[in-house]
């Protein structure tokens, strides 16, 4: 395998394909024609659709382009991965009506053996496992080793999206080898792992899919073929990342020199580079396409791309202007390619200037005030920002609602989308009605906000369980109120409570605040602006009054055992330290009453002894009754002691330390037991994945495993009783019984192989002659269709060109079942085919391989009639 450049394999694909009598045609504009489906070009058959449906004539049946593309499906994975990008170029080789199978895969394997030079002991292929013409060309004509050949399923190798032209399709894989791969010996293309990797799809268009799902064969099969330009150049390079390949890395190391930074030195920095050196070339080709910035449609992808790759500027601190420099770049690698960069040049820098010096008028702005938006939303303890303040935010300062939520999911929050559509539509509505004077519009606002500043409310609850206080504030659903009445719904805020305010992961406390004439039922308690405990729940009793006396008593069993919980997460993630590695860091969490859960950074599961070994540590620290001191230091201090810092936790200069002997030291702002062995006993309840590279714990202590521990055993003793056993006898009980089991299934095998050897000898007299065939019909009643596969098995190749067509019955149901020989195939027998239309006969359907094929029927009355339907077909091969 020779180094070749991009550009260079782009010029080899059209130079092999034009010697093969194709047409080579220029790429396609990203705006599709007369194609109101798409918005953007997103494959290289996407402009040849006409063709393929027999709409437009093409210029000739052999055709061949490298079409570029955009696709914003996964924006968020661009730069995050080695593999996205919004912008890519698919080569791609078409006939229409034209060659079919046996061309594309050979000259195909002629392309990446004989010109790429690709080794042949890498490359793996995989078909439709129906598709035998294309597995035996593969082998028998290519001579690709049947071992290599892998025959796949519909979600894998069958190209369709909805009705019209579809077939199936066939893939080459490189392998990479074993360091990529899973270790598994199955392991081959079709495995998740990251060794075999798809760069070229062959797709039969053979069949017009109606509208009823049925497949009709086309008079004129075509042929659609896809290669990813990037993931070729890839392999070809040896690179891991296309942002490696040659002409990409140009764009990006002069992106790395924009910002002067050295690319590959700080993770989250790569990640901005990749952004800009990807966006950068999918605006420059959008605009040369003549797309123009906007908030509708293509020009909305365009905006968000521009905006995008420019606040990733800015993050590296880049000053000013910078993208439509970098046009230069990708002028540089890709205009003789595609001329009409060049031609454009001067144009697509103006207009890409021209957006990005809006965007710099707008960001600084904008950002500032969003970051208020997510200060506000974590002092609330929320992590939704409103519709009104994203659409704000859209319609006064120019930002994209993907932009807004690209930043809030950096701070693991999200927008409130359908309120943001609303405010859309109401503007919509506003312009229809010529209002013009936006400054106008009220946008909803917590009423606390207002007289925030004007309030202070401390917090006693780590040390008290019940405080005495005043009312300093009163909300109801339609504002700030001076009363609040019986069975009416809203908050209190205290100028001293106990209750604690959901922060950190963990729940907001519960229970009563009491006044000399009325109760109120606490059911939340979350922290809203400036530090004040907000106490959400409704008027049990009584009425109550804004600076009136009152006192708070909270739930103790529920802060309790949240504490329990909480106390437990801490000694959780020190475990998996030991267990699993130092590199093991908290990525969210949250505790209750009940339960608690435990995210953390890990890129496997985590086996069962794992699973073991970190629940028996935690106990053991919790048998240990280890001392939970708490204290508070300044950030410098807790940092120097090397406390661990809480995921998503804003500290000011002065932090709580939570230390539990010296097995655990954390910086966390919730509550907690006083001793370990307060928390009684710790039991894991699952592990799994909740994102790449993220495993999720969820746990249990205290009152919650003496449940689940007297729930087991209540089941225990149920099984107990149902086998008639001791608990303690319980195992071998059911070792005896899965014995007992497998010795009567073996009985039962014996017995119906017995019986089947009986009726297999009766069968075979009971075979006729049709033509030159054996044919035997049967109606089988009370056997499961396995036992009649066997059956059939034992028959058939008995037979001379012997086939089998069987009815089988019981409980109301009709399976037919259809045989045929290696010989009987051999001469036009096709099992699915002749099982179709039997069942078809009995209201049913089916279908399988020329060897076997299985029908289901409706019509029990139908049987003979469709039996001998599958004679009178038999007849007539």
């Amino acid at each position: 395998m020779e180094y070749m450049g991009l550009n260079e394999i782009r010029k080899s694909f059209l130079d092999f394909f034009h010697s093969k009598d194709h047409l080579v045609e220029s790429s396609y504009s990203l705006v599709p024609q007369n194609d109101k489906s798409l918005l953007l070009i997103n494959a290289g058959m996407a402009p040849l659709k006409n063709y393929f449906m027999g709409l437009e004539a093409p210029p000739k049946n052999r055709l061949v382009t490298c079409q570029k593309c955009i696709r914003t499906g996964d924006i968020e994975n661009v730069g995050q991965t080695a593999r996205h990008a919004t912008f890519f170029e698919m080569l791609g080789n078409f006939s229409f009506g034209d060659y079919f199978k046996r061309e594309s895969l050979s000259w195909g394997w002629e392309y990446i053996t004989k010109v790429l030079k690709l080794p042949e002991e890498k490359l793996w292929a995989t078909v439709y496992f129906e598709d035998d013409e294309a597995f035996n060309i593969w082998r028998d004509e290519i001579g690709l080793p049947e071992e290599k050949i892998v025959r796949l399923g519909k979600e894998d190798n069958f190209w369709e999206i909805g009705t019209g032209p579809c077939g199936p399709c066939s893939e080459i894989y490189y392998d990479r080898g074993e360091k990529y791969g899973c270790g598994s010996p199955d392991c081959k293309p079709g495995c998740e792992c990251d060794r075999y990797i798809e760069f070229w799809n062959h797709v039969f268009t053979q069949f017009d899919k109606d509208e009823e799902g049925v497949y009709h064969k086309l008079a004129n099969p075509n042929i659609d073929t896809g290669m990813g330009l990037e993931r070729i150049a890839c392999i070809i390079q040896g690179v891991d990342s296309i942002f490696e390949i040659d002409t990409i890395a140009h764009v990006l190391k002069e992106s790395s020199k924009i910002a002067g930074y050295k690319y590959g030195t700080d993770k989250k920095k790569d990640i901005s580079i990749r952004i800009i050196t990807d966006h950068v070339r999918a605006v420059s080709f959008l605009v040369s396409d003549g797309v123009m910035p906007n908030n509708e449609g293509r020009g909305y992808v365009l905006r968000r791309l521009l905006r995008r790759a420019a606040r990733h500027g800015k993050l590296l601190g880049i000053e000013g202007n910078f993208l439509y420099s970098l046009v230069d770049e990708v002028i540089k690698v890709s205009g003789d390619a595609y001329p009409e960069l060049k031609v454009k040049e001067e144009y697509v820098k103006k207009v890409i200037k021209i957006e990005e010096e809006r965007f710099q008028a707008t960001i600084d702005t904008g950002l500032n005030i969003l970051n208020g938006y997510i200060a506000d939303l974590k002092e609330n303890s929320s992590s939704v920002l409103s519709g009104e303040n994203a659409f704000k935010l859209y319609d006064t300062y120019g930002f994209p609602l993907d932009l807004t939520k690209e930043i809030l999911e950096e701070n693991s929050m999200t927008v409130d989308e359908k309120s943001f559509k609303k405010e859309m539509e109401n503007q919509r509505e506003r312009a229809r009605m010529a209002i013009s004077n936006k400054d106008e519009l009220g946008w909803k606002e917590d009423p606390l906000i207002a007289v925030a500043s004007k309030l202070k409310s401390e917090f006693v609850g780590y040390e008290m369980n019940c405080a005495k206080g005043k009312i300093i504030a009163i909300g109801k659903e339609s504002g700030l109120s001076d009363i609040i009445e019986e069975g009416e719904k809203g908050y209190l805020v205290l100028s001293k409570t106990s209750f604690y305010g959901e922060s950190g992961g963990q729940i907001g406390d519960k229970g009563i605040i009491k006044g000399e004439n009325f109760q109120f039922q606490v059911t939340d308690t979350k922290k809203g602006v400036n530090g004040l405990h907000v106490h959400h729940g409704y008027v049990k009793s009584g009425l109550a009054e804004k600076g009136e006396s009152v006192e708070g008593f909270i739930d103790t069993e529920l802060r309790k055992d949240t504490a329990k919980n909480h106390t437990s997460t801490h000694l959780l993630h020190k475990a998996l330290k030991n267990i699993l590695g130092d590199h093991i860091e908290q990525a969210g969490s949250f505790v209750d009453n009940h339960r608690l859960r435990f995210d953390f950074n890990h890129y496997t599961a985590m086996t069962e002894e794992e699973i073991r070994r970190v629940e028996e540590e935690v106990n053991e620290t919790i048998m240990k009754s280890f001392d939970v001191e708490v204290s508070v230091k300044s950030l410098d201090e807790a940092k120097e002691m090397g406390a661990t810092a809480l995921f998503g936790e804003k500290y000011g200069s002065e932090v709580r330390i939570v230390k539990v002997s010296d097995y655990s030291l954390e910086l966390c702002g919730g509550t907690h037991i006083s001793n370990s062995i307060e928390a009684g006993v710790f039991k894991i309840l699952s592990e799994t994945g909740v994102a790449a590279g993220v495993r999720r714990i969820e746990a249990i202590t205290g009152r919650e495993v003496y449940k689940l521990l007297n729930e087991n055993i209540s089941v225990m003793d149920e099984i107990a009783h149902l086998l008639k056993a001791n608990r303690k006898d319980l195992v071998s009980k059911v070792e005896n019984v899965i014995d007992e089991n497998k010795s009567l299934y073996r009985e039962i095998e014996v017995l119906k192989n017995k019986e089947t050897d009986e009726m297999a000898k009766e069968i075979l007299d009971s075979q006729i002659k049709v033509n030159d065939f054996s044919v035997i019909t049967k109606k089988i009643d009370g056997f499961d269709i396995e036992s009649v596969r066997k059956l059939g098995d034992k028959i058939v190749d008995k037979l001379e060109n012997g086939v089998l067509v069987f009815a089988v019955t019981g409980e109301g149901k009709l399976t037919f079942l259809a045989m045929a020989s290696k010989d009987a195939v051999s001469k036009g027998v096709h099992a699915g085919k002749l099982i179709k239309e039997i069942g078809k006969t009995a209201g049913g359907g089916g279908g399988g391989k020329p060897h076997m094929a299985q029908a289901a029927g409706k019509d029990l009355s139908k049987i003979d009639e469709a039996i001998n339907k599958g004679l009178e077909i038999i007849k007539n091969i």
